[in-house]
This record gives structure tokens, C-alpha cells and sequence, in this order.
């Protein structure tokens, strides 16, 4: 099996593709499942900040979940911002791990915005409501130098992007069971 890490600005549509993909992963025989940053946010990693350490523990503890579930022959899709490249090279050190990068302007995401999280990261610094170290404006998003795949978000529809990285993870579904993963690790 495999574990596909996203990585892309809030907004870019990793929950939206992840859910899609599952759901046809789910109905053509596989079993998969998400690991998603803003649910285990709210368990898991609930004792995190958004301190550069802090994120990087965050993603730390979604690959550990995310490996119980490759123990079990299930595919991992893991939907998290995920903004460092040598954290996110970190994980491509295992054979099984994928990188999908979901590449949208900030432009668009602005535009789209749908928590609302893009517009009091704009609030001026005195207001009360602005978030701080908001990744893409006033915190780092390092751009990936090493996908294994790019999705962009803005210019492709939902559906063609689903069937884009359905196709991928078949193929490397197919790719990686052909060989023995090992998965223990100092992760």
C-alpha cells in the first residue's frame, strides 16, 4: 500500500480530493482511509501550536497514524499542509510515501476562501481577529521541489483532479506492492 502526503496552501482542496478519491478507492475494492490535519488537530495533536517545531510534530504523529493503517494494507491519504520541504523529504525517505502537491494561486484562494481564514489573516495586526503565522501570508509554504505528483487546483476541475490522482495511486499501488516496504523506522 502507500501513503500519499498533500501538501498545499488551506483551501487548495486536499479534504475535497482526499474524501473523492477514498470514496472511489472504497468502491472499486480497496481499502483506504484519511488521515486529515484539521481532525487530529482536535485529538491527537491538540497540544500543538503553529510553531515551525510544532507543525512538524503535527505531521510526525499523522505519518505514525498513517503507518498503522499501511500495516493493515490500507491506502493512506493524508491531508495536511504539511509546509516544510526537508520535513516533507523526511517522509519520501520511505518507499511506500507519495507527494501530492495541490498547487493554487494564493489569488484564488483568497477568492475562494471558504473558512474564512484568509480574511483575518489579512486583518490588520491590531485587530483582535487576525490570525498570526497563517501559512502562505505571514508564515512560510515552501514550494515542493520534489512532487511526485502536482494537482492544480485552480485551473482543473474537482472531478478531473480526482481522476488524476486515482490514476496515480493505482499505478503506484500497483508499483510499490511488487516490492517488500519496510516500515520500521526512528520516525
Amino acid at each position: 500500500m502507500i501513503l500519499v502526503q498533500f501538501t498545499g496552501l488551506s483551501g487548495s482542496g486536499k479534504t475535497t480530493l482526499a474524501e473523492n478519491v477514498r470514496y472511489l478507492l472504497i468502491e472499486n475494492g480497496y481499502k483506504a482511509e484519511i488521515v486529515d490535519g484539521d481532525v487530529y488537530r482536535k485529538t491527537i495533536c491538540r497540544d500543538l501550536g503553529f510553531s515551525k517545531d510544532d507543525r512538524c510534530e503535527n505531521v510526525r504523529r499523522l505519518f505514525h497514524v498513517g503507518r498503522n493503517f499501511i500495516e493493515n494494507d490500507t491506502i493512506v491519504l493524508m491531508s495536511v499542509i504539511n509546509p516544510y520541504e526537508n520535513l516533507r523529504n523526511e517522509l519520501r525517505n520511505y518507499e511506500f510515501v507519495r507527494t501530492v502537491f495541490l498547487d493554487c494561486s494564493i489569488e484564488n484562494l483568497i477568492k475562494r476562501d471558504p473558512k474564512g481564514l484568509y480574511k483575518k489573516a489579512l486583518l490588520p495586526d491590531n485587530d483582535s481577529n487576525k490570525i498570526k503565522n497563517f501559512t502562505g501570508i505571514s508564515d512560510v509554504f515552501e514550494i515542493p521541489t520534489k512532487a511526485d505528483l502536482i494537482l492544480k487546483t485552480d485551473s482543473e476541475t474537482v472531478s478531473f483532479s480526482t481522476n488524476k490522482l486515482y490514476e496515480f495511486i493505482i499505478e503506484n499501488v500497483s508499483y510499490v506492492n511488487s516490492g517488500t516496504i519496510e516500515l520500521k523506522s526512528n520516525l
